[in-house]
């Protein structure tokens, strides 16, 4: 009688265990599912994240390349450069590398092409690129000195011209302070300073 209880007793407890085991198992086999339907949806996310990215990436490559490649093949039509812009992922994120393209499709490092004069260029479109893609923009003036020191004079004229196209389309004044004098060919209003002993003056 006394093995009967006993008996008894042990599968009231197993049975209780069952239940709680069933329980979690229950409880478990939800948190299961809910973190696999997170997870589809964290990965259609990141495809989404991914896709938006690629799209502005190529946007942006277009709107940075596009006024830097017509200026470089403007003042070097022989070489047909392209500008690029590349997107490579370093340490976890994206970083892009500007570099000029020649005929061949081959990388050229924009710090050894042409002794200077194109990275002058390159970065001077690039400024008015950014201000163009500005929203809202700033004041449609930019003021730089001796911004093409590197581009030799025979190639001056050709910047003033692309400058004054630039100016047009987009509404957008230049102040330049310069030496040279070819690359004033296109300017609305020249403005001469004169240095003396008691300072300067305009001339």
């Amino acid at each position: 009688m006394l093995n009967l209880a006993i008996l008894r007793q042990t599968l009231e407890r197993c049975k209780g265990e069952r239940d709680r085991v069933e329980r979690d198992l229950a409880k478990t086999t939800a948190e299961h599912d809910r973190l696999v339907t997170e997870g589809e949806r964290i990965e259609e996310a990141q495809a989404l994240l991914q896709e938006v990215a690629r799209q502005t990436q190529q946007a942006l490559e277009y709107r940075l390349g596009e006024l830097v490649t017509l200026a470089l093949e403007a003042l070097w039509p022989g070489q047909e450069w392209r500008f690029r812009v590349r997107y490579e992922l370093r340490r976890g994120r994206t970083e892009a590398d500007l570099l000029f393209e020649d005929a061949e499709g081959h990388d050229v490092d924009p710090m050894t092409a042409d002794g200077g004069g194109a990275v002058d260029v390159a970065g001077k479109m690039l400024q008015v690129a950014c201000w163009s893609l500005r929203r809202p923009r700033s004041r449609a003036v930019m003021v730089w000195d001796e911004p093409f020191r590197c581009l030799s004079s025979d190639l001056q004229p050709k910047m003033s011209a692309v400058l004054r196209e630039l100016s047009e389309r987009l509404g957008l004044q230049f102040i330049i302070v310069t030496h040279e004098e070819e690359l004033l060919e296109a300017a609305d209003r020249v403005f001469r300073v004169q240095k003396s002993a008691k300072g300067s003056k305009v001339v």
